[in-house]
């Protein structure tokens, strides 16, 4: 069990590195893991409330804003990282 938990992080740390190398600057790849965990682990809906909530709950107003500037103020090429996820 304990494997197979380091295999599925080591899984979702270098999907999360694959696209951190499309997306530009390296300040975007902290919010990029946020945003990654919280599609995979927030209840229901997946707006940036409930994943700031999930990804960060002592800090839940800061990561909203910090979520929603990650999306809203998006400056890579979606382009680039759909042929990034499509290779994955």
């Amino acid at each position: 069990m304990a494997q197979a938990l380091a295999d599925s992080e080591a899984r979702f740390s270098a999907f999360v590195e694959a696209l951190a190398s499309v997306i530009g600057h390296a300040d975007r790849v902290t919010p990029l893991r946020a945003y990654c965990t919280g599609l995979l682990s927030a209840p229901d809906r997946k707006s940036v409330e409930p994943m700031a909530a999930v990804t960060d709950p002592a800090r839940v107003s800061a990561q909203h804003q910090s979520l929603l500037h990650f999306v809203g103020k998006a400056g890579w090429s979606d382009e680039r990282v759909l042929a990034r996820v499509r290779v994955r």
